[in-house]
């Protein structure tokens, strides 16, 4: 597996990306949008996109299965806003990279929770799946999220209330415009933290499960 950091260029963002030593095939794209304590200017502030997410996860593999990428918002600036900057920048990777773009998924945690849903919200068609981590959106624009949707969110959140992400899981059932999987993990006695739980096995590979020919 391979570990790269990018801090110049084009790109609309510093960035670390993980990614199988050879890559024969297109392969899955996971894009990770951090909480706010780790905004930065890349540099040495870069590696703080690391600590949270699927990093942990894959550092534990011999291999990886798929191309990860954690972006870093700037220190004055937040997820919600960079919507269209986000937007560009998966699109960058998919000309960089070989990438499956039936199979782009987006997370985030907090800040980056809030990123996720409303990035989603505005370019749904590009996303396989997402997995918002107490975070929360725009609830009147719920029906336009049609892919499969896995939610976490902490009981005791007293940071991002976990109503947030109650109020965009209820609404979308009730629409009923989602034909695929809403799921929602509430973390009995867990506060904002929600991170620690929900980036795991087994999400990773709810995530790279979805997409055409999954």
């Amino acid at each position: 597996m391979i570990r790269e950091l990018f801090q110049e260029g084009n790109w609309q963002f510093p960035f670390v990306v993980y990614h199988p030593e050879v890559m024969e095939e297109k392969l899955p794209l996971i894009v990770f949008l951090h909480g706010a304590g780790e905004r930065g200017m890349g540099g040495d502030e870069l590696p703080g996109v690391e600590s949270s997410g699927f990093a942990k996860v894959l550092q534990e593999k011999d291999s990886c299965p798929c191309i990860y990428v954690a972006p870093q918002c700037r220190p004055d600036s937040f997820w919600a806003a960079e919507v269209p900057n986000i937007h560009d920048f998966i699109v960058e990777l998919t000309k960089t990279y070989p990438v499956d773009e039936k199979k782009i998924f987006l997370t985030g945690l907090s800040m980056g929770g809030f990123g996720t849903w409303y990035t989603a919200m505005r370019y749904p068609g590009m996303f396989a799946a997402i997995a918002p981590v107490c975070g929360g959106g725009m609830v009147w624009n719920a029906g336009v999220l049609e892919m499969p949707i896995w939610a976490f969110h902490g009981t005791e959140d007293d940071v991002v209330y976990p109503s947030e992400t109650i109020n965009m899981i209820h609404k979308l059932r009730s629409l009923g415009t989602n034909k695929n999987e809403v799921k929602m993990t509430l973390l009995d006695g867990v506060a904002h933290n929600a991170w620690d739980y929900a980036y795991n096995q087994e999400l990773l590979d709810w995530l790279l499960s979805k997409g055409e020919n999954a």
